[in-house]
């Protein structure tokens, strides 16, 4: 199998990131959502199937978080060239942090490829 490439064309952006405090519903020792809405956009020449996804989580308190996972929020999102997938999700963190990760999957012809997550900031108000 040939080597996993970060597929050029293939992109994400951070759309919106809002945070979130309910008392009640957050683990103390997590008291802190922020929920992120992200889209996937395939500018390459390439279809494509994302299959997986990687986030790490780096707080300010020394605690890094490695989530790894199959699909993206329940799906295998199959992009053609110039088509996007948006969703959001969330993190729940205990102090500061920075974020990043990517997106692992397979292009039309079962080559593994990947899409950075650029980094961004989960900033306590």
């Amino acid at each position: 199998m040939p080597p996993n490439e970060e597929l050029e064309g293939l992109n994400v952006t951070l759309d919106r990131l809002t945070y979130y405090r309910d008392d009640e519903n957050l683990p103390k020792e997590t008291p802190h959502a922020f929920i992120y809405h992200l889209s996937i956009h395939n500018h390459s020449q390439r279809n494509i199937m994302l299959m997986a996804r990687k986030w790490v989580i780096q707080e300010a308190g020394g605690n890094t978080q490695v989530i790894e996972g199959d699909k993206i929020v329940g799906k295998t999102p199959a992009l053609k060239p110039g088509q996007t997938f948006s969703y959001n999700s969330y993190h729940v963190i205990a102090n500061n942090a920075q974020v990043e990760g990517s997106f692992h999957g397979v292009d039309e012809d079962g080559n593994p490829i990947f899409t950075k997550i650029p980094p961004f900031d989960l900033v306590i108000p």
